[in-house]
């Protein structure tokens, strides 16, 4: 029977173990302050504390995917625009990451949201429509360059949506009907001049070969003959029967 007396020891030495030992997974580091002082980040594998003098902050390594909630943009031509965005980051330095900043994920966030509205404000519709990457990379660089201090680094910043009022939806769909109709147009003209360059060279062959016409005609009739549900009436040239006419008067 265990007293009363040494089973309060035996619980406080359980307690105080537990808290002196910690185990740290691959992708964590933990941040100790001795006494408030910073003294260094430890991990992966076992760790251990002096208890109630060592405090430890656990801090992931891995990459975070960081969501930016829709902000309301106003373009460089004035077009009120929603925009949402996704940041990839991770922590490079864990002491930064505590000692620096108070919270390292909601500053990153709010950097994240201030920027996003900033940079956009400077670019015009067509630009965040067709330049996306373009744009993605500054985020990326401007972000990455105020969160640097705070040992974290930003690897990419994707623009995810773009929501245009239903005004814009509208006239940018007319601009896009007047431009395919453009196109059509110029392709029908193009077609047209070059089966007028055609028309030209065959009439040129014909003028310097007459015997060509006697030839395409006869193609025509082959062609007709296909047809056998009809009845065909046609012309004799007087070519092919002249040789005939030249040996009557003989």
């Amino acid at each position: 029977m265990i007293s009363p007396i040494l089973f309060t020891i035996l619980f406080f030495v359980i307690l105080i173990l537990s808290s002196a030992i910690k185990i740290l997974r691959e992708y964590e580091r933990g941040v100790v302050f001795r006494l408030g002082r910073l003294i260094g980040a430890k991990g992966p594998g076992l760790i251990i504390l002096i208890p109630l003098v060592d405090r430890m902050v656990r801090v992931s390594l891995r990459t975070i995917v960081m969501d930016v909630p829709p902000q309301d943009v106003i373009t460089k031509d004035n077009v009120s625009l929603k925009v949402n965005a996704v940041v990839y980051f991770r922590v490079i330095q864990a002491e930064k990451a505590i000692v620096e900043v108070e919270d390292y994920l909601l500053a990153t966030s709010q950097l994240s949201q201030t920027t996003l509205r900033s940079i956009l404000g400077q670019s015009q519709l067509d630009e965040i429509l067709a330049e996306r990457e373009k744009i993605n990379r500054e985020l990326q660089r401007i972000i990455d360059l105020q969160t640097e201090p705070w040992g974290i680094k930003v690897s990419n910043v994707e623009i995810k949506h773009v929501d245009l009022p239903i005004e814009m939806q509208r006239a940018m769909a007319r601009q896009a009907e007047a431009e395919r109709e453009r196109r059509a147009k110029i392709i029908h003209a193009e077609g047209e001049f070059q089966a007028s360059q055609k028309l030209k060279e065959a009439a040129q062959i014909i003028e310097d070969h007459p015997v060509a016409v006697q030839l395409r005609f006869l193609q025509t009739l082959s062609e007709v003959a296909s047809e056998k549900n009809s009845t065909t009436i046609f012309p004799i040239p007087i070519d092919l029967i002249k040789p005939f006419l030249k040996n009557k008067k003989k």
